[in-house]
């Protein structure tokens, strides 16, 4: 009787310990609490964000990355900006943005052997034109003059001069140069001229202007007008180019805005911009003065609307 009573006690006690021991546990324990943002599994990777000169965002993946390699995709008319990161090469970008590293040399007036360095800006141009193959008895001159283009324009993008000699097979690229139409085309065809047409939406760049060129290049025309006279913004958005010196592809002094809409409005051969990459322009906003500058044979804007149908 005894020993069974001892048992019963030395149980009980054993059962007082371990709820003590359990609400000692409890009261040393961190409660659990909602989270406090709206996403509640926020961490789903990425890293730093770099911004170079105010402006651009450095890329998180570039050429030695993955993403960006599978993603970038240049079969759009766009104008695309890209930020040097360490390790990159002029043929790593060409190859990331699907275009030639003759493209970006010329786009960006480098000097051939130049180097890149980490944080320049690359103005990525999708170019428009022909590769040409080289046959017997042609000259620089003869494939420019029958295929449209522009000699200098030509020699620039290539990396030649008038008196490089061409050997059959040879392939030379000629910018906004077109295929002759058979003789009952009465318009060659015009690279991305189509697109949604936005009434109302863009205003004319240069009051009193005279159209000196229909569409031509990509979805461009030319407008005449004395050097000097003001340009707008046809529609409001951000400036992300504003180059004011430089051969450029052949635009010279130029300023391209993107939109709300998703387009974006190209302002060539500028004497002068007055506007900065960054910096947001309203409708009707001063962004330049007409020129000269760049592939142009007098006074004139060069406007393009990339995305959409241009009303001009």
């Amino acid at each position: 009787m005894f020993s069974f009573i001892y048992g019963l006690l030395r149980d009980s006690k054993k059962i007082e310990k371990a709820e003590l021991a359990e609400k000692g546990n409890l009261q040393n324990m961190a409660l659990l609490h909602a989270a406090l943002n709206n996403d509640p599994n926020p961490a789903k990777g990425g890293g730093d964000i770099t911004i170079v000169n105010g402006v651009a965002l450095l890329s998180e993946a570039g050429p030695s990355g993955s993403v960006s390699e599978n993603t970038i995709n240049n079969s759009s008319d766009q104008i695309s900006v890209y930020v040097v990161r360490k390790g990159d090469t002029l043929s790593q970008i060409a190859d990331m943005f699907g275009v030639s590293v003759n493209t970006i040399i010329w786009a960006n007036d480098i000097s051939k052997g130049a180097r890149i360095s980490p944080g320049d800006t690359l103005v990525i141009l999708p170019i428009s034109g022909i590769k040409y193959e080289v046959k017997g008895g042609d000259t620089l001159k003869s494939v420019v003059k029958k295929y449209g283009g522009d000699l200098e324009e030509v020699m620039k993008y290539n990396g030649i001069d008038e008196n490089t000699a061409l050997a059959v097979g040879d392939t030379i690229v000629i910018p906004d140069g077109e295929v002759p139409q058979p003789r009952i085309t009465t318009q060659s065809p015009i690279r991305s001229s189509g697109g949604t047409v936005y009434v109302g939406y863009y205003i004319n760049p240069v009051a009193g202007s005279i159209k000196s060129q229909g569409l031509h290049g990509y979805n461009g025309i030319d407008l005449s007008a004395p050097a000097g006279m003001p340009i707008v913004a046809s529609a409001g958005g951000q400036v992300v180019i504003s180059k004011d010196y430089g051969w450029n592809g052949g635009y010279g002094n130029y300023v391209v805005i993107k939109h709300n809409n998703g387009t974006q409005t190209l302002y060539a051969h500028n004497s002068t911009n007055i506007v900065f990459a960054g910096q947001w322009v309203v409708q009707g906003q001063v962004i330049g003065y007409v020129g000269s500058t760049g592939r142009s044979t007098g006074p004139h804007l060069h406007f393009e609307v990339r995305g959409a149908a241009n009303p001009f």
